[in-house]
């Protein structure tokens, strides 16, 4: 079953755990669970990017609805508070779908009421319409906003500052809560208002308190809206930091309806139901950054837009899916930042300026690039680019930030104490868990990859250089140190101290890119290794289970999470490049165990972020999913390898 079509047992505790989420493409969002009830810091339903994408603010938290009863009242909402939940609005559900937008149907003796929920593309507003789909008489629905007016990571407290009353002029509540907040519009045509303004104390979220994080907080209402419902009729209410143009809520439900169901992706594949549900879930991570500039969010519901997650989603977001224009727009706001040879790793929260603390993510940006040729042939734009990435070639010869450099071996060098710079990046205080200095496995199949794609665009633009020279010399290189003929696999890190043999799925990617540097049996050898130490049905391990430093589950404070991020974890993203691999290996038989492991992914589209993908999972069964709920890599080398790899329409024998 699909979440599209999820059927929900009222009082089920997996209303608690499954959880929606709607974008709007420009970094904000509206989330929560099934039930009603928020679990984290995160969700609400206005949550807006002050500066796209980022600058995220949670505005509007809650919106509890009421159905007043000829003989009793009704609470259709959910909240968690110490030792209770209430009301449990979640008791009267009877289902739920996410397509075409989150539809909730309640129902008692002699009524069923049917609510929708969409964000509109390109606005921070919200659209709620409610359907009295069967009553016996008119009845009266209450709404009770609730706001935070918070920085998205932090918790709100009852305070004095915030603004009590609210403005209630032709059918608009005008609020602003506080004053460096942006000012919330309900627009509810034909409704009541009432000021009963005041704090509600101590809503708990049980996923913060999981996570080691302080987990209460108070909201505050200024009142509540009353509309009529007439059985049959349907009435919507608009939320929005500015009133569309349009104010028809139930029009504007229809438009976004109507957009979405537009969206084409033009391409057999989509026939595949798994395939089309990712291809789905990856319109939720492509968000405008400045006119006509594009980027990917990494994740929700925590994460911003990140070099490297960018430049690894990127195919699979936007080129398995035709969406070439914003592929451009991604390169092109990412070259714009380049400093020293290298593109941003992270936008921060507050739009100030960009951090450069990855070695890998430069690079890449080449591998992206490449594939965007592969499926466009606009040459003329990599042309545009070309400058760029001479440039970056040039800083990574002589050398750059963090002591990223190339050797005299050709093979391509970082690290600095302190310094996070490849992908496995979590760091507690000035504790770096996995420093990898040196030079890690897959930055150099990466390099060797940057060169031999600069050697192909040399030679398009008919340009004199070395790039193929070079690249030769890493390939020699880098067989001569990462191989062990014994052992079967590659070293992690070649270090000053020497070659660090803890068995990572780093390695993957020396056969996976593009240009891979190792091929036929030792490949083979490599997936044997990687098999036996790392597959698991939710993705590669970070570090095999027979490894000291292993660690199975990941939970507790930060101390504890960030220990184990790295150090045995499961990341989905890096099923993409293992299928790759094993495809290239194996032929036939790899791409049927390819489609297997794509098919297994099925379940986890309705056990956590509704049809999305997690970050990361528990390395050991029942492989429980952590992280957020959606992330951007995730779904993309999903997509990527099913469309690519393993699937009948691309499919080579």
């Amino acid at each position: 079953m699909t979440a599209d079509a999820l059927v929900v047992p009222e009082g089920s505790e997996d209303n608690f755990v499954r959880e929606w989420l709607e974008t709007n493409g420009l970094g904000g969002w509206a989330s929560s669970t099934v039930s009603g009830a928020h679990t984290r810091r995160y969700h609400g339903l206005l949550v807006v990017a002050t500066c796209p994408p980022v600058g995220r603010v949670v505005l509007l938290s809650r919106l509890d609805e009421t159905l007043v009863l000829p003989t009793r009242r009704v609470e259709l909402s959910c909240s968690i508070f110490p030792e209770v939940i209430h009301p449990r609005g979640d008791q009267w559900l009877t289902a739920f779908a996410t397509e075409p937008v989150p539809t909730w149907t309640y129902a008692g003796d002699g009524w069923v009421l049917r609510k929708r929920l969409a964000l509109l593309a390109g606005e921070h507003a919200l659209v709620v319409a409610y359907e009295l789909v069967e009553a016996p008489e008119p009845l009266c629905l209450e709404l009770r906003p609730f706001f935070a007016g918070r920085d998205y990571h932090h918790l709100m407290q009852a305070n004095d500052q915030v603004v009590s009353t609210a403005d209630w002029v032709e059918d608009v509540l005008i609020y602003r809560p506080y004053r460096e907040q942006p000012t919330a519009h309900l627009l509810a045509p034909g409704a009541c208002w009432e000021a009963v303004p005041g704090w509600y104390y101590n809503f708990q979220y049980p996923r913060e308190e999981e996570r080691g994080l302080d987990h209460s907080e108070d909201l505050f209402t200024p009142g509540y809206l009353r509309l009529q419902l007439v059985p049959g009729a349907t009435v919507g209410v608009l939320a929005a930091t500015e009133l569309p143009s349009c104010r028809d809520p139930l029009k504007l439900l229809t438009d976004e309806i109507n957009r979405r169901q537009q969206v084409e992706v033009r391409a057999p594949w989509t026939a595949d139901p798994l395939l089309w549900s990712l291809a789905r879930a990856a319109d939720q991570f492509l968000v405008r950054r400045g006119d006509g500039l594009h980027t990917i969010v990494a994740g929700y519901h925590w994460f911003t837009d990140w070099g490297r997650d960018t430049m690894i989603a990127l195919p699979g977001l936007c080129l398995v899916t035709g969406r070439f224009a914003e592929a451009r727009g991604i390169f092109a706001a990412f070259a714009e930042h380049v400093s020293e040879g290298m593109i941003p790793n992270r936008f921060p929260d507050a739009g100030e300026a960009p951090e450069y603390h990855a070695v890998d993510a430069t690079l890449w940006f080449f591998v992206a690039l490449y594939k965007y040729l592969q499926y466009t042939q606009d040459y003329e734009f990599a042309s545009e680019l070309w400058p760029t990435l001479e440039d970056i070639a040039a800083w990574h010869g002589r050398g750059t930030r963090h002591q990223i450099r190339v050797d005299a071996d050709g093979l391509l060098a970082a690290g600095e104490r302190g310094v996070q710079l490849t992908w496995m990046d979590a760091k507690v205080g000035d504790w770096v868990v996995t420093p990898r200095m040196g030079k890690p496995v897959e930055v150099n199949a990466l390099w060797y990859n940057a060169l031999k794609i600069l050697q192909h665009l040399a030679e398009t633009f008919g340009q004199r250089a070395d790039y193929g020279q070079r690249a030769a010399a890493v390939r020699a290189s880098f067989n001569r140190l990462f191989w062990c003929e014994e052992r079967g696999y590659l070293c992690d890190v070649v270090a000053p101290e020497g070659p660090d043999w803890a068995i990572r799925p780093n390695q993957i990617f020396a056969l996976s890119l593009p240009f891979p540097l190792v091929e036929g049996e030792r490949a083979r050898r490599i997936l044997s290794v990687i098999d036996e130490h790392l597959l698991t049905p939710r993705g590669l391990r970070s570090l095999s289970p027979s490894d000291p430093a292993y660690c199975a589950r990941y939970a507790g404070g930060p101390w504890e999470r960030d220990s184990a991020y790295h150090q045995g974890t499961v990341w989905s993203w890096l099923i993409g490049p293992y299928i790759t691999a094993l495809c290239r290996c194996h032929g036939r038989a790899g791409r049927q165990r390819g489609r297997a492991l794509l098919d297994g992914f099925a379940a986890h589209l309705n056990e956590a972020g509704l049809g999305t993908v997690s970050e990361i999972f528990d390395a050991e069964p029942p492989f429980a999913p952590r992280g957020c709920i959606a992330q951007a890599w995730s779904v993309a080398e999903l997509l990527r390898a099913g469309v690519e790899d393993v699937s009948d329409y691309l499919a080579r024998p």
